[in-house]
């Protein structure tokens, strides 16, 4: 029998040192993961101080709803097929070629708002960017497994969560630091987002160090067929394999279902915080920066969080009921929370703002919870030969929803974004999810076709 995971914070920060200091291989993969994480989050607050709060491009709720459609949707129509290469081809080539290509297309990016170019230029670019991120992140979860014993996954994942979110805010609040420096405009953002790159670099030379074929996939009966047609074969059925294993697992698809909740109404109150967030004088470009600025880092600060609670809350409520009480939890944020920065004027609402920041932390809390749990089940329950199918999936679940949420909403919310009604549907949302892991805990699993 193996020892059950620790659950005190200090053994579980214990535990992963042990690990990290036992298998260097743990070690590396977690460096790629917080370099990547680090050049993700300065791109991402780069790319909003160009798109959203830039005086320079002036953008209303369908071009901001079209902006995330054109970065998310292409790479969730392909992911799943990509997934399948995940699990035919050596994950450490596919990430170190990965980091390479996102270093190169951030530098480019960076040369299209430096020059000014047109939105559609400039979000090819960043979709791009986007893309291989996904990928590197989808190749580093599915890779976990081969340098960590399973007993170690969950407390390993939750710490890993912890340090990643930081490294993704600190990234993050240093591009908004040269954007407040230099002042905001496409020149600033450029800077910042060339500083990006800096990630994708240290990350591809930490993958470098892991010998060929050291973080699978598994070279066993399938290895003579990794090649040419039945590759291409591979990823033509991706989407339906990586499909398949989710839904043989309850647990799995409990975890998806959690996560398709939340991501849509994460989607709708992503484009409400930042129309309420823009409000008053348009010049006043700093404050509005600092405002959304303080929000994401509520928001991480609740990821961090996560970190703490997910390792306690699973072992004890089993995945299951972890994804359930988040959803329930988020219903009574949603209502208690956010509904007041849609109705609230004049002096009302300074606390407003401020309920808005506690509502960005706490469901930040409870989507990294959910997203943890979903990790552990992934990582657990799916075999070697499906997991990359599978995280790719569920990158593809993370960017639809998001972005079906958030074109819902801009067609439907005002330019302030006082709309009471669209946080009301999103708690209905919430709802719906835990009717339909209701159903999903009654559903029969068969047994995988032989």
């Amino acid at each position: 029998m193996t020892a059950p995971p620790p659950a005190t914070l200090r053994a579980r920060l214990a535990a992963a040192a042990t690990a990290l200091r036992e298998n260097p291989g743990t070690l590396r993969l977690t460096l790629v993961r917080l370099c990547g994480q680090f050049g993700d989050g300065m791109f991402q607050a780069a790319l909003s101080g160009a798109i959203l709060f830039n005086p320079e491009r002036q953008t209303d709720p369908l071009a901001i709803a079209g902006g995330f459609a054109a970065l998310l949707l292409p790479y969730s129509i392909v992911g799943p097929y990509a997934g399948a290469l995940l699990d035919r081809w050596d994950r450490r080539r596919v990430l170190l070629y990965a980091n390479v290509l996102r270093a190169l297309l951030i530098v480019a990016t960076a040369a299209g708002l430096l020059a000014g170019v047109h939105a559609t230029p400039l979000l090819l670019g960043a979709l791009s960017v986007v893309g291989v991120s996904r990928f590197v992140g989808a190749g580093v979860s599915a890779s976990l497994p081969k340098v960590l014993a399973q007993r170690w996954l969950v407390p390993m994942n939750s710490v890993l969560a912890t340090v990643a979110s930081g490294c993704a805010i600190l990234g993050a609040g240093l591009a908004f630091s040269v954007i407040g420096l230099i002042g905001a405009g496409d020149f600033a953002s450029a800077v910042a987002a060339a500083g990006s790159a800096s990630g994708s670099i240290a990350g591809g030379l930490v993958v470098a160090g892991f010998r060929p074929h050291a973080l699978g996939p598994d070279r066993g009966e399938h290895a003579a067929a990794r090649g040419g047609w039945s590759t291409v074969r591979a990823i033509a059925a991706g989407l339906r394999e990586g499909a398949t294993a989710a839904w043989r697992s309850r647990e799995v698809t409990t975890t998806f279902l959690g996560i398709g909740a939340h991501r849509i109404v994460f989607g709708a109150d992503t484009l409400l915080m930042v129309l309420v967030l823009r409000r008053g004088d348009e010049a006043a470009v700093g404050r509005h920066l600092a405002k959304f600025s303080a929000a994401i880092t509520a928001t991480g600060a609740g990821m961090l969080t996560a970190a703490v609670v997910a390792p306690v809350l699973i072992p004890r409520l089993g995945r299951p009921r972890t994804v359930v009480t988040g959803l329930v939890t988020a219903i009574a944020v949603q209502l208690g929370l956010v509904t007041p920065i849609t109705v609230a004027t004049g002096h009302g609402e300074r606390r407003a703002e401020l309920l808005l920041l506690a509502a960005a932390y706490l469901l930040g809390l409870v989507g990294q919870v959910i997203k943890l749990t979903g990790d552990a089940a992934m990582q657990i329950n799916i075999d070697d030969a499906h997991r990359g199918q599978v995280f790719a999936l569920q990158d593809t679940v993370f960017n639809v929803t998001f972005v079906l949420a958030l074109a819902s909403t801009a067609a439907l919310i005002p330019a302030d974004g006082r709309s009471p009604a669209v946080v009301v549907a999103a708690a209905a949302v919430y709802a719906g999810g835990v009717l339909a892991i209701a159903a999903n805990s009654r559903r029969r699993v068969g047994p995988w076709p032989m």
